[in-house]
């Protein structure tokens, strides 16, 4: 897939993107609180049963008209950028953990809850879910420093078990090396480091002939 694929340009006013994350946002963290729910329950069998009913009356709502593809990219007329299918950041994506990523100084840095729907070995957030986080940080600090690009390889060495709830996450730009930006990043929870990153981010060969394109002399 190409680094263009998914970006859109969108005529919606600051008003109109607002309004729909006050429409949007609570759904999803609805959502999200019922995979929690789903994970945990010791309801009665008549109470799943149930719920199971409301869960499918709610998607038969929902699914009564759906986008043509998954929601990308959309950038608005003032640099406004929406990745709201995100599964680490996305507003609309109840899977996420919803990282809203500072920057400051250099560093990216965020915090997230992760409840039951993340756990791997018991008591533990996924591995994979780990590679996840720290696979968003580092590309967003180096998207933030201004030399962005599409994840080459991510290599996570794992310090210790990262424990379900509150967890940080930070990053930073290392280097730069031509078209390879090189990120570093943690995870820490209150027990210490857990883990650390780098990824090597690559600018796509399209990308680059389109700025040569943009700045060549008319």
């Amino acid at each position: 897939m190409s680094m263009l694929d998914g970006h859109e340009a969108e005529r919606k006013t600051r008003e109109q993107i607002e309004a729909e994350a006050e429409l949007f946002g609570p759904l999803t963290s609805s959502v999200r609180s019922l995979i929690d729910a789903t994970v945990m329950t010791d309801a009665a069998p008549e109470h799943i049963v149930r719920a199971r009913a409301l869960v499918e009356e709610a998607a038969a709502l929902l699914d009564s008209r759906r986008m043509s593809a998954p929601f990308g990219t959309k950038w608005s007329a003032d640099g406004t950028r929406r990745s709201w299918g995100n599964a680490v950041i996305g507003l609309r994506n109840p899977i996420a953990p919803l990282l809203e990523v500072a920057y400051e100084d250099g560093l990216a840095s965020a915090e997230a809850d992760l409840g039951a729907a993340y756990e791997g070995p018991p008591g533990l957030v996924h591995g994979g879910v780990v590679a996840l986080l720290l696979d968003q940080i580092l590309g967003g600090a180096a998207d933030h420093a201004g030399v962005p690009g599409m994840t080459g390889t991510l290599t996570v060495r794992y310090r210790k078990g990262t424990r379900l709830g509150p967890v940080r996450v930070t990053a930073r730009v290392d280097r730069v090396e031509g078209v390879k930006t090189f990120a570093v990043g943690r995870v820490h929870t209150a027990d210490g480091l857990c883990a650390e990153a780098e990824g090597i981010f690559v600018l796509p060969r399209e990308v680059r002939d389109m700025v040569a394109e943009m700045g060549r002399p008319q």
